[in-house]
């Protein structure tokens, strides 16, 4: 089935929503591949506050999820979707005038907050309305997904040429244009049953007590600290690479990400779930992402090899880190709805990304503090090295996971 036949085959919520998601991140990765680079030039912040920013960001996004998964079973999917694109709205205006570390925090804070509260009932949403096409529904939806990533930052590059600010602006603009259509066209959703029968703390005890769900969550932490690098250590690399040209060369890096994702995802999910079902298939997966930053232990500068051998090393890195990742979404989304048996998806979503927030934190703070100090010590292959360990446990925690059958519905966990 054709891209177009099998987009047209879904029920217009779940068009809308990932119609909805190209133009949540057209807006996002116009702003977003250029702001480390902004903090760390123009506002001459250090490594580990450039780190800081983006972690703050990060986590304020993946540990309120459990906030806005939460609010999203109680109130219904659409609510929380206009108001986390109204608040991203004023998010990046913010960007666009703070001009210090507090107010960037401030200003990062509240922009990370938005998507914990659109994401979950995005993807809650879709879950439900696609039913036992799950998996194909979250493959066509991650092409939507790295469309916006493949065209956001080609505009970016045209607006911060002339400066960062203009390109925050906007950035929200767009989220303020998709706050009112979103607020007139998506159909309702209604809330969660069983999230309107108990209290909160009692939808909490039902996620905390599936332990095979938060085990998944603690495995797929890798996943996510290593996926996140696109943000921070690659353009970082970028930077030390071609300092006069690093806007275009994280340009170039978003490009090809998107481009494997957008040409490759529905060859790529096809192929591992024939070959290898969903638990397999997020142990290739990760591996893949893990493999993804040997060429940068190799080649870890341009000195030891030369700076185009560099952007080369740089590139093919991007390349396996987009297969990894494309490799993954689609099982990763679909796991989570099985071992939550189907009740309080958003919830769900919600717990699984704050867990992985608060590791996507931590890594972000270890990973720019580690480069710069690296970069110092002319060691710097010990930090792409490391994050290679880091993919390989993840993988064997997959694994073990897999192996026991634990990436299974637990049909036995129950709402109180």
């Amino acid at each position: 089935m054709g891209f177009l036949a099998q987009f047209r085959s879904f029920d217009v919520p779940s068009r809308m929503l990932m119609i909805n998601q190209f133009g949540i991140n057209m807006g996002f990765y116009m702003l977003m591949p250029y702001l480390a680079g902004y903090l760390a030039g123009p506002l001459g912040l250090a490594a580990w506050a450039v780190g800081l920013v983006l972690g703050v960001r990060n986590f304020s996004q993946q540990g309120m999820f459990i906030l806005g998964g939460t609010l999203a079973d109680r109130l219904g999917y659409k609510p929380l979707i206009v108001a986390g694109c109204l608040l991203r709205t004023g998010g990046f205006g913010l960007l666009a005038v703070a001009n210090s570390l507090p107010a960037m925090l401030i200003a990062s804070a509240a922009t990370g907050f938005a998507g914990a509260l659109f994401n979950p009932a995005v993807r809650a949403y879709l879950a439900a309305d696609a039913g036992e096409r799950r998996v194909e529904a979250f493959a066509l939806f991650n092409i939507f997904y790295q469309a916006g990533i493949l065209l956001g930052p080609l505009v970016g590059l045209a607006l911060v040429v002339f400066d960062f600010r203009i390109t925050a602006l906007a950035a929200a603009l767009v989220f303020a244009g998709l706050t009112l259509a979103q607020l007139l066209a998506l159909p309702q959703h209604s809330a969660e049953p069983a999230a309107e029968k108990t209290s909160i703390i009692d939808n909490w005890r039902v996620v905390v007590a599936n332990h095979s769900f938060l085990a998944f969550a603690a495995a797929m932490i890798g996943s996510y600290v290593l996926s996140f690098q696109i943000y921070l250590a690659l353009p970082l690399q970028a930077a030390n690479l071609v300092p006069h040209a690093e806007s275009l060369l994280v340009a170039v890096l978003f490009v090809v990400s998107g481009l494997v994702a957008v040409a490759g995802q529905l060859r790529i999910t096809r192929w591992f779930a024939a070959r290898w079902g969903s638990g397999r298939s997020l142990v290739v997966g990760m591996t893949i992402l893990a493999v993804s930053f040997m060429p940068l232990t190799i080649v870890p500068d341009g000195t030891r090899f030369g700076t185009v051998a560099g952007i080369t090393a740089l590139v093919v890195a991007t390349v396996f880190l987009a297969v990894g990742s494309v490799a993954v979404f689609p099982f990763e989304m679909d796991t989570v709805v099985a071992l939550a048996d189907g009740r309080l998806v958003a919830t769900h979503y919600g717990f699984y990304n704050t867990i992985v927030g608060v590791g996507i934190l931590l890594g972000n703070v270890a990973t720019g503090s580690l480069l710069a100090a690296a970069r110092g010590a002319g060691v710097s292959e010990l930090v792409w090295a490391g994050l290679v360990l880091v993919g390989a446990l993840s993988a064997l925690a997959l694994w073990s996971l897999d192996r026991a059958k634990r990436l299974q519905p637990a049909r036995t966990v129950t709402a109180p």
